[in-house]
């Protein structure tokens, strides 16, 4: 039961990371204006709660877990200080301090809108929190493990930033520009985003490829180990969101300008809208099937 708790951490630490590092990227480059909309606010701010949630709850259960106490004991300070003596421990409260320091770069954000957004200073500060909560988050993986390590920990670095560039960008284009459809904003922010898309997608992929290749081993494990199959089945909720997304990059291609003529017709819009929330959706099933992925032994 302390294993189920700790991957659902893991998932929440992972949803809550992709949607704040993502929505700042997105905020800060496709759409400054954003930072003033209420509902894009929203996500960036679900995303900070959920992963320093995530992360905490992590870093007790992990004690919890090891020692084989209830997950009630998550809290207990002699079992943290265990935790905090392995590398795990060390790592994640590493990466609980960079979540604080997030907080400060959202707070700003939140006060200064626009301008923070469009500021030097605070993007730079974004990213580097950015890189630092990537970087924990893979020190903590199989990509650690590898007999590569330099090359999976980099193909590790570009797969998650990849993957919150792009699910990260989808929640505030759902949530922000699409729940509005202000003709301004459509035809400026989507066709940004379907570009982003694009090249995350394909970064997404190639270091995928890398990483199930120097974890997994050989083609035979993908179905003989309860590693391989969880994989398998990652990869094929991802074949069937990229299907959406190719539908998606498809109406922005025929109906985009159409949409922006009519001023945002809501039955214009409502088939690229239905087709982004299904693709977030399934997008949650593709997190947790990456949670179940770390705290599985890949069976080498």
């Amino acid at each position: 039961m302390v294993k189920t708790w700790y991957v659902l951490a893991r998932c929440v630490d992972y949803f809550g990371m992709t949607l704040f590092t993502g929505g700042l990227f997105f905020l800060a480059f496709l759409w400054p204006d954003g930072a003033g909309q209420g509902r894009a606010r929203k996500v960036v701010g679900t995303g900070w709660l959920l992963g320093f949630a995530g992360t905490v709850a992590g870093l007790g259960l992990q004690g919890a877990w090891a020692a084989q106490r209830p997950a009630a004991d998550l809290f207990d300070w002699d079992l943290l200080g265990q935790v905090l003596d392995t590398q795990f421990g060390r790592v994640w409260f590493a990466k609980a301090l960079l979540w604080l320091l997030a907080g400060v770069v959202l707070a700003d954000l939140m006060q200064r809108g626009r301008n923070a957004a469009t500021s030097t200073a605070w993007r730079v500060g974004a990213g580097v929190v950015t890189l630092g909560l990537l970087r924990t988050t893979g020190l903590t993986g199989h990509a650690v493990e590898s007999g590569r390590p330099l090359l999976t920990q980099v193909a590790d670095l570009v797969h998650l930033a990849g993957i919150c560039a792009w699910i990260g960008g989808l929640a505030v284009l759902l949530f922000g520009v699409l729940s509005r459809r202000d003709p301004g904003d459509l035809a400026a922010v989507v066709p940004r985003y379907s570009r982003l898309a694009m090249v995350s997608v394909f970064a997404v992929i190639v270091a995928g490829v890398v990483l199930a290749w120097q974890t997994v081993g050989g083609w035979d494990r993908l179905s003989t180990t309860d590693y391989g199959r969880t994989l398998v089945i990652k990869l094929l909720v991802l074949a069937v969101v990229l299907v959406l997304a190719q539908g998606s990059k498809s109406w922005v291609a025929r109906r985009l300008d159409f949409a922006v003529v009519l001023r945002g017709d809501a039955a214009t819009v409502r088939p690229f809208v239905h087709s982004v929330a299904a693709e977030t959706a399934l997008v949650i099933v593709v997190l947790v099937a990456a949670s179940l992925l770390v705290t599985a032994s890949p069976g080498r």
